[in-house]
């Protein structure tokens, strides 16, 4: 049986929640999980460094196969958003510096693999990984069992797949037909405003 280790990180520019898990054939055990805080009156460029050094660090420590990334959600402040993307990137950067693949969930994705419903809080998360036997309490920082159900969400589905072919590669959409500015414009001349 193949064994595989995967890390699974919620990014955040305060707090990034973090967890490692060992999967072998469908049973997975938690080896480390909590959160990496951060100062917000430290420089945004400073809290990158400390970002990408610390998942570094994880990545020498443990050897991951895969990591799992929860994909930033379009929110109302774009500003976060932004913020979010940047340091997924810093995580996926880190990880293929060391040649470790990567794949991302969204928050939907990963609550509905773990609780079966999209909508879940994220306390229900928690209480299922509870339910589960994973972790025996809820933990102070969510971002902690968030980043362990999304480490989780890639082990569900990677039952799935051909555990030999990269996640991201094999989980590709097929891409959507582009165009033109010029070409969208013709195709809905309903949508001018005159």
């Amino acid at each position: 049986m193949k064994e595989e280790i995967v890390l699974g990180i919620d990014p955040g520019t305060s707090v990034m929640g973090y967890s490692i898990v060992r999967k072998m054939g469908k049973k997975v055990e938690v080896l480390e999980m909590d959160v990496l805080k951060l100062s917000t009156k430290v420089e945004l460029s400073t809290r990158m460094k400390t970002i990408f050094d610390f998942v570094i660090e994880k990545i020498d420590t443990y050897k991951p196969d895969m990591i799992a990334l929860e994909a930033p959600f379009f929110g109302k402040n774009v500003q976060s958003m932004l913020k979010l993307g940047r340091v997924q990137g810093i995580c996926i950067a880190a990880g293929l510096s060391k040649q470790i693949p990567f794949t991302e969930f969204p928050p939907k994705r990963v609550k509905q693999s773990i609780t079966g419903n999209g909508n879940a809080s994220k306390e229900q998360v928690a209480k299922m990984l509870i339910m589960m036997g994973l972790i025996t309490e809820e933990p102070k920082f969510l971002d902690a069992s968030d980043s362990l159900a999304v480490a989780l969400s890639y082990c569900n589905e990677s039952q799935k797949l051909d555990t030999g072919v990269n996640a991201q590669l094999a989980e590709k959409k097929p891409k959507k037909k582009t165009s033109s500015w010029s070409a969208f414009v013709s195709e809905h001349q309903n949508r001018i405003i005159k």
